[in-house]
Formats: structure tokens, C-alpha cells, sequence
């Protein structure tokens, strides 16, 4: 699977998140349990995102990634059909409202650009509606190698009547709303055959309007 680590995520400053003490996933369900969800009946297929943007649902992570500007999203994928399907090709993106890409970054990536930010000193703007703050103390490269390790999305193949989830992290720091108008694209997915799946187009302003109501 091309996808999950590709090009760089410019993830700065990242700390260790204070209130996280179990470090666990949350229990898979499938796809269609989620609000942000594509449907694909003729290829059995069902693909949800879940965005951790929230201090409360980020804090099974051993980083606070979502304080300087990382978005952990969770990729949640149910095969219900008779055949494995492929994502050893995959392209899983983040596409932003003005149509930028942000690919998912490696463990190396983030605590190479974590040691850059430190020495540049500069205040990290939070995602969406959070307050600027200062830069906390980096987190070590073990916090991250742990987190990418036991939460990232690693299922080359999802088999029959299967969901699997994992997450992936993308660098939303320039950017004042990153979910609205975004989507999450996914393409080369693959069938038993080698048959490319039709591509998957997940917007984010689905999952932002179930949590607007949630709030009501």
C-alpha cells in the first residue's frame, strides 16, 4: 500500500498528550456505523473516515497530535463481499476545499520536522476552533514509533465479510477549518483479480454535520 507513508507531513512541535492513559483502539465497527461513509453495493464495499478532532477522542495517542496542527483520521474499510480486496496500491488522500493534497507521513518524517520546529521557536496555530498556544517539549521519537506502530492503518488486504481500521495522520497546520469542504479520496483499490475498484470520494462536511446535531 503506496499511501500511508509517502510524502512528508509537516508536523511540528508535537507533546506528549496529557490525559491519555490507556492507549487503545477504539473497537472496530463496521464502515456504515460512521457518518462520513461511501457505499459501493455492486463491489460489496464500505469506506468510513472518522476524524480525532478533539482533545478527548486524540488522547488515546501518546502525542498531541491534534495540538500543533496534525489530524489523526480513521480509516475504517468493511469487505462484504465473497473476495478479499487489495490496498497493497492504494492512494489514500486528504484533499483540502481549495483542492491541495496532503499525503500521510512516517514516524521519521514527523520527529525530523518536530527537531526543525524546535529550533525555529515559532507559535503553533491549533486546527479549527482551538487558541494558538507556545510549543510545548517534543515528544520522543519512541512516543511516535509506539503510536504509528499499535494505531496506523496497516491491512494490505481486507477478506471476506471483514472490517479493518487504522488511522492515518495528515498536516492540517496551515489551515484554519481543515474538515470543511475537505475530502478523503482513495483510489487503486483492488478486487481478488487485480480489478481496480471505482474510486472512493469521502467528505468530511458529512461527519461535521452529524457532530453539529450531536451538539444540539
Amino acid at each position: 500500500m503506496k499511501v500511508v507513508r509517502t510524502l512528508p507531513l509537516l508536523v511540528v512541535g508535537l507533546a506528549v498528550s496529557a490525559g491519555a492513559v490507556n492507549h487503545t483502539a477504539p473497537p472496530v465497527q463496521p464502515a456504515t456505523s460512521f457518518p462520513a461513509v461511501e457505499v459501493h453495493d455492486e463491489e460489496h464495499v464500505a469506506i468510513a473516515v472518522e476524524p480525532y478532532d478533539t482533545k478527548e477522542k486524540e488522547s488515546i495517542f501518546r502525542v498531541d497530535y491534534l495540538g500543533h496542527g496534525v489530524m489523526p483520521v480513521r480509516l475504517i474499510i468493511t469487505n462484504n463481499g465473497d473476495k478479499p480486496i487489495s490496498l497493497r496500491d492504494a492512494r489514500i488522500l486528504f484533499y483540502t476545499a481549495g483542492g491541495d493534497k496532503i499525503n500521510a507521513a512516517e514516524p521519521e518524517d514527523v520527529e525530523r520536522l518536530m527537531t526543525r520546529s524546535e529550533r525555529e521557536g515559532k507559535k503553533i496555530p491549533m486546527p479549527g476552533p482551538l487558541p494558538s498556544i507556545k510549543m510545548k517539549p517534543k515528544a520522543s521519537n519512541k512516543d511516535i514509533e509506539q503510536d504509528f506502530d499499535q494505531f496506523e492503518y496497516q491491512a494490505l488486504v481486507v477478506e471476506p465479510h471483514t472490517t479493518r481500521a487504522g488511522f492515518l495522520f495528515y498536516d492540517v497546520s496551515q489551515l484554519d477549518h481543515p474538515l470543511d469542504g475537505a475530502k478523503m479520496h482513495l483510489h487503486e483499490l483492488r478486487d481478488a483479480e487485480g480489478k481496480e475498484l471505482f474510486y472512493f470520494e469521502i467528505p468530511f462536511d458529512t461527519y461535521l454535520k452529524s457532530k453539529s446535531k450531536e451538539m444540539k
